[in-house]
């Protein structure tokens, strides 16, 4: 997580957008929202979509949006 703290800190410094995506879902989001800074937008919707083939889409919706409070 230092990498990406350091990495996002220095992308806003540039005047950069700090988007994170990729293997992103309901257990490592609240740990990555902790910790790094200067996020704007979560691409979450692979993971959104995956777990909503088990649980709906609803429920699945539901889920990420508490794991990102």
């Amino acid at each position: 997580m230092k990498r990406l703290t350091a990495a996002a800190a220095q992308a806003h410094e540039l005047g950069l957008q700090v988007n994170a995506g990729h293997c992103l879902n309901c257990a490592n989001v609240p740990p990555l929202l902790a910790v790094v800074p200067h996020l704007v937008e979560l691409n979450i919707g692979h993971s959104i979509i995956s777990r909503s083939l088990t649980i709906g889409l609803a429920k699945a919706v539901k889920e990420m949006l508490t794991a990102m409070k």
